[in-house]
């Protein structure tokens, strides 16, 4: 490469030698640097420009053991004038990866330093600088492209380690069964990445079972296939194929890879039945169970559709066997799904057949079907009584008579062997069976009301036991018809209906205790010899009207009405309906408040009432009296000498004694009895908050009676109450009078409030105490008898 480098300098320094001889005005100082910068021409007339550096592409060839190895030899212009210093820059000099080239600084040899790999980067773009000693450019920076020529160096490697492929028996030649794959790292623009492949041995599976040759591949694309028949998976399961790839088409270096191919499965075997004939057992009565199982062979691929048998009975119009398969040894499980009978049949045959899910191939033997026979032997055991129906039914009329048949033949044995009977359960008693015939008879009438019928169904249980002692229940429903039993009663027996109003009427109905249809519809009538001022209207088919038919006066009235039910047959019931005709106000009310007790609902008569109202009025004297008498009593019970409040009364007087919120200072609050209620306007004082609270009245002042002379001086009050209680009459009103002349006191028409203090007390009031008379004249020694509560007030009046 050297060499030829060199060659194409020369070519180039004679082609600008050739090139400048044509103008003479050049010097021979620009002949070198021509060598290198040919001329640029720009429109008309030579004109020259300032040169540029211009460099082929530099191939290098990877792998050189030349090393270090010069590559190229740059100069510029600008050696004829004075020094120049030449760099280097770029991937290899100092960028990633750095130190694989380097340039003479003094005479511009480029030269690689390390052995290049083109796998790890194939071209490198290097750019070259042309300095002054001080650092300058002296031109500008050329570009130098350096590209790494490819060596085969690398083998071809198979993208996997093991390909795997399956191919169905019985291909034919040229069947696609797969494809490998293989790459190569060198330049695949080159013969160094030109890939062949071929396949250099094959083993069957297993080993011997086929020797010639099955498969082929293309050499270029990688493509398995089938080259002969006879793949037949029965015979072979695979086969195992050494492959090999080649570069430089198939010359140059190689390597190894294994591919499995399988041989696949085809529905080419029918499942045939081994044995094809067999014999089975069965107990009578039983159901889901197994009883026995068919075997089948089949060639195919074992756990595949092509394998697993599906198999059907021909015969079995009953329904009294199935058969389904077991997955994992493929033999056919025979199962009773519906009980079966001795007596009826003792001995079935059965014909199985046999299929494989999937279809059979097109290359498979066409065979019929695989079929077996089964003989299945039914075993008599001791069976259950039996039941001709279950429930039980019987319908009856509750009222049925005892004694009456309600039911018989209603179970049998299968074996033919006597029954005993017997009822297990019947909360009323009132069933009967025959232990021998089992014939159900009523013991006595039934009850529709009874709490064990519901909806009308009263149940009972009976047993039967055959001679082996196998027994069997059965429920007995019996379904009661109700029977006329009960008439209707009317509703209601009284009411009231306006006078003169041709739509006024009293609404009837009736109760039944029977239920329908021995109930309602309803019709009630008047009976024609027991009224002809009243009639029924019926209004649906449980109430009626019962109107007058001709103006009646107000009064009491009593009408028969006939009700009668829809029973079979009709019972009916008389009634008297007290009706009371009377005026009425607008809401249709009667105004008359006697003839409103006398139409109520209860019924009271008129006589009735007057003895009530008597009644009362006797009670009411008699209380009156016991008051006055109890008051008479009193004041005759109250001692003499002992003063007002001491009286013979079995209770404790302080229970009559109340405790009030505190109101003055005792008997020297005289303020107490200061009452505002008159003023002198001109002496209200002017500092505010100096009236008595509520009053309006300044405190101080004394309220002026403008209804008597001022500055006069007060009556004599009565100061000791008289010690008979009969003379209690004559002290008040002598109080009453010093009061009404005394000037100094509030006026007569002030309300004075007091607390009230109970009612009862023998001690009578409070205010017929003389607070007046002076404490000699009064005996306070019964204070020591109240107790200690009392003993501080005894103390202050004790005369000691």
């Amino acid at each position: 490469f050297y060499i030829l480098e060199k060659l194409e300098d020369f070519v180039a320094v004679v082609c600008q030698w050739v090139w400048s001889s044509a103008e003479p005005h050049h010097s021979d100082e620009e002949l070198l640097p021509q060598a290198l910068h040919p001329w640029r021409s720009q429109g008309k007339g030579m004109v020259r420009v300032k040169r540029d550096w211009i460099i082929p592409p530099i191939r290098v060839s990877e792998n050189s053991k030349q090393v270090p190895e010069d590559l190229v030899q740059i100069k510029s212009d600008k050696i004829f004038t004075g020094e120049v210093i030449y760099k280097l820059e770029g991937p290899g000099v100092d960028q990633e990866p750095k130190n694989l080239f380097e340039i003479d600084d003094k005479t511009g040899v480029i030269r690689s330093k390390r052995p290049l790999d083109r796998e790890k980067h194939n071209s490198f773009t290097l750019k070259a600088f042309a300095l002054s000693p001080s650092g300058e450019r002296l031109e500008n920076p050329t570009t130098i492209e350096i590209v790494v020529l490819d060596q085969n160096d690398n083998r071809p490697a198979f993208a996997q380690s093991q390909f795997v492929g399956t191919v169905s028996e019985f291909s034919v030649p040229g069947t696609s069964v797969m494809s490998v794959l293989a790459t190569d790292a060198d330049d695949p623009m080159t013969e160094n990445a030109a890939l062949s492949y071929s396949i250099i041995g094959q083993e069957s599976i297993p080993a011997n079972a086929v020797t010639k040759t099955m498969f082929g591949i293309n050499n270029q694309t990688g493509a398995i296939y089938t080259r002969d028949v006879g793949l037949d998976r029965e015979v072979v399961k695979g086969f195992r194929l050494k492959l090999q790839v080649a570069d430089m088409g198939g010359m140059g270096l190689t390597s190894e890879g294994v591919a499995i191919i399988h041989v696949s499965d085809i529905n080419n075997h029918a499942p045939q039945f081994s044995p094809a004939s067999y014999s089975m057992t069965a107990v009578e009565n039983r159901y889901d169970y197994e009883i026995g199982r068919v075997n089948v062979t089949d060639r195919d691929d074992e756990g595949t559709r092509n394998w697993e048998a599906q198999y059907s009975i021909s015969n079995n119009a009953d329904g009294h066997f199935s058969i389904s398969t077991d997955p994992t040894t493929n033999q056919g499980i025979l199962t009773v799904v519906k009980p079966l009978d001795y007596e009826a049949q003792s001995e079935h045959i059965l014909t199985l057949t046999v299929e494989n899910l999937s279809p059979l191939s097109n290359k498979a033997p066409n065979l019929p079907l695989s079929t077996a026979k089964v003989v299945v032997t039914v075993v008599n055991e001791n069976e259950a009584p039996h039941f001709r129906e279950e429930p039980i039914q019987i319908v009856v009329l509750e009222s049925v008579l005892p004694g009456t048949l309600l039911k018989s033949n209603f179970a049998f044995d299968p074996d033919n062997s006597d029954l005993r009977y017997e009822i297990i359960r019947d909360p009323e008693r009132w069933l009967e069976i025959n232990r021998d015939t089992g014939d159900i008879t009523a013991r006595r009438s039934f009850n529709m009301r009874s709490p064990h019928v519901k909806n009308n169904i009263y149940t009972a249980v009976v047993k039967v036991t055959d001679a082996g002692g196998v027994s069997a229940t059965a429920t007995v429903a019996i379904t009661l018809k109700e029977t006329n039993d009960f008439p209707p009663q009317l509703f209601p027996l009284s009411g009231s209906v306006c006078k003169g109003s041709s739509s006024s009427g009293l609404v009837l109905t009736a109760v039944d205790e029977d239920l329908p249809p021995q109930a309602a519809p309803f019709f009630f009538e008047i009976p024609d010899d027991l009224s002809v001022n009243w009639t029924v209207v019926q209004v649906n088919s449980t109430h009626s009207v019962l109107q007058p038919v001709v103006e009646l006066e107000a009064g009491e009235y009593a009408v028969t009405v006939l009700v009668s039910d829809s029973g079979s047959p009709a019972l009916g019931a008389y009634a008297q309906v007290n009706v009371t005709v009377c005026s009425c106000d607008s809401f249709g009310d009667c105004k008359s408040v006697a003839g409103t007790l006398l139409g109520s609902s209860v019924g009271i008569n008129f006589l009735a009432l007057i003895i009530i109202m008597a009644s009362i009025a006797l009670l009411l004297l008699l209380l009156l009296l016991a008051v006055a008498l109890t008051s008479c009593g009193r004041r005759h019970h109250i001692k003499k000498g002992t003063g007002l409040l001491v009286g013979e009364s079995e209770d404790d007087i302080r229970d009559n004694v109340f405790n009030y919120d505190e109101q003055g200072g005792g008997e020297e609050d005289e303020n107490a009895f200061n009452i505002d209620l008159l003023w002198n306007p001109h002496d209200a004082p002017s500092t505010p908050g100096s009236f008595y609270p509520g009053s309006g009245i300044p405190r101080g002042k004394q309220p002026l009676r403008k209804d008597a002379p001022h500055n006069l001086p007060s009556p004599t009050y009565p100061r000791r109450p008289p010690a008979d209680p009969t003379d209690i009459e004559d002290y008040i009103n002598d109080g009453l009078e010093a009061a009404d002349n005394d000037p100094n006191v509030p006026p007569y028409d002030t309300a004075l409030i007091y607390d009230y203090e109970g009612e009862g007390s023998l001690a009578g009031s409070l205010s017929s105490i003389a607070s007046g008379s002076s404490d000699e004249d009064q005996d306070y020694d019964y204070l020591n008898d109240w107790g200690p509560r009392f003993q501080k007030l005894a103390n202050m009046y004790d005369p000691r």
